[in-house]
Parts: C-alpha cells; sequence; structure tokens
C-alpha cells in the first residue's frame, strides 16, 4: 500500500515506443484516483532496497519483488526516460509485463513508470538520468506486486499456475503456486507445487512418468490413493484440482475428478540446475 503519502500527480503523456512483440512499452494511460505524489528519490536500506518504487506500489498483499538497480557501461544507458525504461528490462530481465507503462510522475531527473491493474499500481519503475555509474537513462529502483495480482494472461504465458481459495480469489504465488517441470531438465512431465515461501515453505511433485531422480523425493508419486482421514481441504482450487494437507506436510494430496494424488514432498537442496 501506499504509505501516508496524499496529493495529485500530473500525468504525462509520453510517445510509445514499440517492443518485439508488437505492444507499446509506453503508453498515455489514464491517472489513477489516488497517484503516488511521495518523492521518487528514497535511500535503499538493508531491509528495503525497492526506495520510492516500492512506496509508489498498490499491492492488495505484500510486495513480491524490489530492489535497487545494478551500475552499468557508457551506452547501456537510454537517451530518454523511455529508453532508460526498456533499459531496465535489457539490464535487469524482470519477470514482469513490458508493454502498457505508463508515466505517472516526473520530478528533479527522476521518472515513475507504473503499469497498471484496475487502476492500481502492480509494477512500479523509477528511471533516473546520470546517476553514479550510471550514465545515460537507467533503473534506479523498481519493484512489484505478486504475480497473482498481475492480468491472467501474463502469469499462464509466464509458467504461472494461479490458484484460487473457496471463494475463488486468486491466492499469492507465496502461499501457494505451481508450475510444470524444467525443460532443460527434460522435467516436462512432472509437476511442482510449493506451498509456503522461504524457509517456512514445501515442495511437493507429481511424477507419474518417473522423469525425476528417485533420491529427490521423500517417497515415490502415488497417483491413487484413499484420502486419509486427517488430511484437510486447504480450500485452494487450481482448474479441477483440490489441494489437502495434513498435520506433518510429508504430501501434499490433490484431489481431481478421477481420484486422489499424492504428492511427495521434495528433498531439500534439490533441484534443477
Amino acid at each position: 500500500m501506499r504509505r501516508g503519502l496524499a496529493g495529485v500527480a500530473v500525468l504525462v503523456a509520453v510517445t510509445a515506443c514499440g517492443t518485439e512483440d508488437g505492444g507499446d512499452t509506453v503508453v498515455a494511460g489514464t491517472a489513477p484516483a489516488t497517484p503516488y505524489a511521495g518523492p521518487l528519490y528514497v535511500p535503499p536500506t538493508d531491509s528495503d532496497e525497492s526506495g520510492a518504487a516500492g512506496r509508489a506500489l498498490e499491492c492488495d498483499g505484500a510486495m513480491y519483488a524490489g530492489g535497487d538497480a545494478e551500475t552499468w557501461s557508457k551506452g547501456d544507458g537510454g537517451g530518454t526516460p523511455e529508453g532508460g525504461l526498456r533499459a531496465y528490462f535489457d539490464i535487469e530481465q524482470p519477470d514482469v509485463p513490458r508493454t502498457g507503462y505508463r508515466v505517472e510522475r516526473r520530478s528533479d531527473g527522476r521518472v515513475l513508470f507504473s503499469y497498471d491493474v484496475d487502476g492500481r499500481t502492480k509494477v512500479a519503475v523509477v528511471v533516473a538520468k546520470d546517476r553514479k555509474n550510471r550514465p545515460g537513462w537507467g533503473p534506479e529502483t523498481s519493484s512489484s506486486c505478486d504475480p497473482a495480482e498481475l492480468p491472467a494472461s501474463f502469469a499462464e504465458a509466464h509458467g504461472y499456475e494461479i490458484w484460487t481459495d473457496r471463494n475463488g480469489k486468486r491466492v499469492p504465488t507465496t502461499v501457494v503456486s505451481s508450475s510444470v517441470g524444467a525443460a532443460h531438465c527434460d522435467w516436462q512431465k512432472a509437476h511442482f507445487l510449493q506451498t509456503g515461501d522461504g524457509e517456512k515453505g514445501k515442495l511437493y511433485a507429481r511424477d507419474p512418468d518417473n522423469v525425476l531422480p528417485a533420491e529427490m523425493l521423500t517417497a515415490p508419486y502415488d497417483g491413487d490413493v484413499s484420502m486419509p482421514a486427517s488430511a484437510r481441504d486447504t480450500g485452494y482450487r487450481y482448474q479441477d484440482r483440490q489441494l489437502w494437507l495434513t498435520a506433518d506436510a510429508s504430501k501434499a494430496y490433490v484431489r481431481t475428478p478421477d481420484g486422489v494424488e499424492a504428492w511427495p514432498a521434495v528433498k531439500d537442496g534439490q533441484g534443477c540446475l
């Protein structure tokens, strides 16, 4: 959420910049009901490197990603703020939409670009001109909300499987998410499900074709089991899958129209390199 900041910012229309997918990186857009009115430079801290970009976000939940930019060489930066935004994509390679941004604020050699969903900022990028060790226009700070808050078309195209709760509301990927296995490890026939985030998270695998190394899993995958009496329905759904868990969290039980599958936990430190 925007923290205690009020006021009205001026929306500046800009010339659209084309991208390889045919969309426009920058669009004229429409000013939000409550534009970000805070400073465009906020010193990063050890606990929050997202600076002004983090303050400009309007997430339903916690900020998903954010930080300050790396340094770059002469010629890497852009000649205009819009070029600086393109430099952000080239330099940082962020997993966020690359089209549909608009100028939300200009001030003292900095420009705030925002990507909005339903009038709320879900990705924010502050570009600055000629900062120390960063010649030309380029990213200073950036931040984004959880992929579940981005358009469904973007999430699907980038391999995110966004689950919903019992009320049909999209659930943050930091709570539960799933995806197909990595192609460069030949794991496309496997499926992974993550519950929780960081050290509290748990990773499970569906492996009906045994493409995963056996030593990677705590137990074999079983595609036809009885639901344990102790299992509880989490309420999380993805298409026709329902997620059930037990207290020991050794397996995830996934109910489908065909029955119940037991997805074993993945051992710590195991994954596709």
